[in-house]
C-alpha cells in the first residue's frame, strides 16, 4: 500500500480559506475542512488546536487575497481603480467579503483606529499625490472614500444587487471630487 500523503498546515489554511469562499465562514469546522481534504478529521486538529485557530489563519489569507485583489490596479487613477477593485470584491467573492469585513473582526475599534492604523498608510501616499494635498488631508479624504466604498460593496455583497461597473465608476469620480472639495474647504 502507498504511504498516505501527508497533510500539511498549509494544506488545512487552504481548504478552510475554499470553505469560506464556498460555502461561508460559519461553515469552516474540522468536518468540511477535513472533507475537502480527504482525510478524517484527526490531521486537521493535529496541526490546529481549535476551529478558532483555523479560522484566524484562513482569515489571515482571506484578508491577503482580498489587499492583492484591490491593489491590482490597471488604470491611470490609482483611487478610482481600488475603489472599484475593492466593491468588485464584495460582489464576485460575496463569502470572503463577510468574512473579511462582517466577521467581528474589527470589534472594539473606532473607525479613527482603523484609519489611521498602518495598514492604510500606503494609500495616502497616492492618495496625496492624486489630489494634490498633504497628508492629513489625504485621510480626511480617504475617510470619505473608504465609507462610501464599503458602504456600496456591503450592499453588493449581501443583497442580490446587480454589479454595473460603469455607475459604479460615475458614482466613485463624483464622490472622490467632493471629497476633495470638502478636504480644501475644511482646509482653508
Amino acid at each position: 500500500m502507498p504511504p498516505r500523503a501527508k497533510i500539511t498546515k498549509e494544506m488545512i489554511v487552504d481548504a478552510a480559506f475554499a470553505v469560506a469562499r464556498a460555502s461561508g465562514m460559519e461553515n469552516i469546522n474540522a468536518r468540511t475542512v477535513s472533507q475537502r481534504l480527504g482525510c478524517s478529521t484527526q490531521p486537521v486538529l493535529w496541526h490546529f488546536k481549535t476551529i478558532a485557530d483555523i479560522k484566524k489563519a484562513a482569515y489571515e489569507k482571506a484578508d491577503r487575497f482580498h489587499t492583492e485583489s484591490v491593489l491590482n490596479m490597471h488604470g491611470g487613477d490609482p483611487m478610482k481603480d481600488i475603489g472599484l477593485n475593492y466593491i468588485r470584491f464584495a460582489a464576485t467573492e460575496k463569502n470572503l467579503f463577510r468574512f473579511i469585513f462582517q466577521s467581528d473582526e474589527f470589534s472594539g475599534k473606532s473607525l479613527s483606529e482603523l484609519i489611521n492604523g498602518g495598514e492604510f498608510a500606503p494609500l495616502y501616499g497616492m492618495l496625496s499625490q492624486q489630489a494634490q494635498t498633504d497628508m492629513e488631508q489625504a485621510k480626511v479624504i480617504f475617510k470619505s472614500l473608504f465609507l462610501y466604498v464599503h458602504g456600496y460593496a456591503s450592499m453588493l455583497a449581501n443583497n442580490a444587487m446587480q454589479y454595473d461597473e460603469e455607475e459604479i465608476s460615475k458614482d466613485l469620480e463624483l464622490i472622490f471630487e467632493g471629497a476633495v472639495y470638502a478636504a480644501e474647504k475644511g482646509g482653508k
